[in-house]
């Protein structure tokens, strides 16, 4: 596995994943997912057992966000630079996004953010797959150059 493809290619299925959560929650609040409300209620949740400050809204907004794109990113970037970098983006998006839905109840991070309609469940499969065929594609794009 070459590293720099690699990571190029996570960081574009994140950065594709990020872009689509924010934009959709924005037009769609009614039933988007909101991965972002998962992300601040475990930073709380982390902070509060290292007796750490709590940060502001805002802050902790920014931070999470900034925390999704380095753990996504390095996720997605086990697509590798294989010729398989595709099938492989499909299947870490997929286990991604059912993990997305049958997680956070059973970490404590509540349920309404990602099972809130059946639509909310689709969407978050769907968009977690779709960052992941995003790596995929950027890495098989990068090895053929």
């Amino acid at each position: 596995m070459k590293l720099l493809p690699s990571l190029t290619a996570g960081l574009a299925g994140a950065v594709a994943l990020t872009l689509l959560h924010e934009t959709v929650r924005r037009l769609r609040p009614e039933d988007a997912p909101r991965m972002d409300v998962l992300g601040m209620r475990g930073l709380r949740k982390l902070l509060g057992k290292a007796d750490a400050p709590q940060p502001d809204n805002d802050t902790l907004f920014n931070v999470t966000m900034a925390g999704d794109m380095l753990s996504n990113g390095l996720y997605y970037s086990m697509v590798g630079s294989s010729r398989h970098a595709l099938e492989r983006g499909l299947a870490l998006g997929a286990l991604a996004g059912v993990g997305g839905v049958l997680l956070p109840g059973p970490m404590g991070l509540g349920t309404a953010p990602t099972n809130r309609t059946p639509q909310t469940q689709a969407m978050t499969v769907a968009w977690y797959t779709m960052g992941g065929l995003v790596a995929g594609a950027v890495a098989r794009a990068l090895r053929n150059r």
